[in-house]
């Protein structure tokens, strides 16, 4: 099994608002990953005390746990109680209901030597390649759902959006969201990899149209998560004309994880 992991910031004066990480059993083939994608809050927000990193460590790690010590549970029940266990650690201290509450998107996996099961909730991604080379990108695309206006920025569109019917749906302080996510189950011997990617890493797709998900996961297998995330910063910054990149920041977090099973 061969494993990587990268995350950059998107501004090394912040703290990096991405999480990640990999799991593996003791003894048997299985394993899992976790990576979120935190929420930048606008400036002045002030319904919490607690900043995203904390938010994002604090549920990364209630997946981590949950996902390696219950086999018994769904990674949506996963889900679920991770969001109550982090809600339930600040609960007293900050307004969960303010819709700047912390929150992030999920990707999540689980495999052992019968199935891989996956959850995905908004805008990151997972890559699941077959052992012929073909990619199936496991996506929740409510996000780009969104209606756009030439009034508002993307960024205030998406806060007017979130957790909300007709919208799109992150993890933050409710459990339900969890029902929301894209879920699925394969049989193990119908993959030789997975890759997680948070929307900064995905842009070589998805913005910059430098190949499609197959290309991303050869690069990557030659470049390594790294070596994906060099090109990327590459790419933001050649573009200065915004031809690409539009109203997005010019930087974002980047986080990958490549799971070779």
């Amino acid at each position: 099994m061969r494993i990587e992991l990268t995350t950059d910031p998107g501004d090394p004066a912040r703290p990096n608002e991405d999480w990640a990480t990999t799991a593996l059993p003791a003894a048997g083939r299985g394993g899992a990953l976790v990576v979120l994608d935190g929420v930048t809050p606008p400036p002045g927000n002030g319904d919490c005390v607690h900043d995203v990193p904390w938010f994002t460590a604090r549920l990364g790690g209630a997946l981590t746990e949950l996902s390696g010590s219950r086999r018994d549970m769904t990674l949506t029940e996963i889900l679920a109680e991770s969001i109550r266990r982090t809600a339930d650690a600040h609960r007293d201290t900050c307004d969960l209901s303010h819709p700047r509450t912390p929150q992030a998107t999920v990707v999540l996996a689980r495999w052992d030597e019968s199935y891989v099961e996956h959850l995905v909730l908004s805008d990151s991604a997972l890559l699941v390649e077959s052992p012929d080379g073909t990619v199936r990108a496991v996506l929740d695309d409510r996000l780009d759902r969104v209606p756009r206006s030439s009034l508002v920025s993307d960024d205030v569109a998406d806060a007017l959006a979130r957790n909300k019917e007709g919208g799109f749906f992150t993890a933050a302080a409710d459990p339900s969201v969890a029902a929301r996510a894209v879920t699925g189950r394969i049989p193990t011997r119908s993959v030789r990899s997975l890759v997680a990617l948070t929307d900064g890493a995905s842009r070589w797709v998805e913005k910059f149209r430098e190949g499609d998900w197959v290309d991303c996961v050869a690069l990557l297998r030659k470049a390594g998560p790294q070596g994906l995330v060099e090109r990327v910063r590459e790419l933001e910054r050649a573009d200065t004309s915004r031809t690409y990149l539009r109203r997005s920041k010019t930087h974002d977090d980047a986080t990958v994880v490549f799971v070779e099973l």
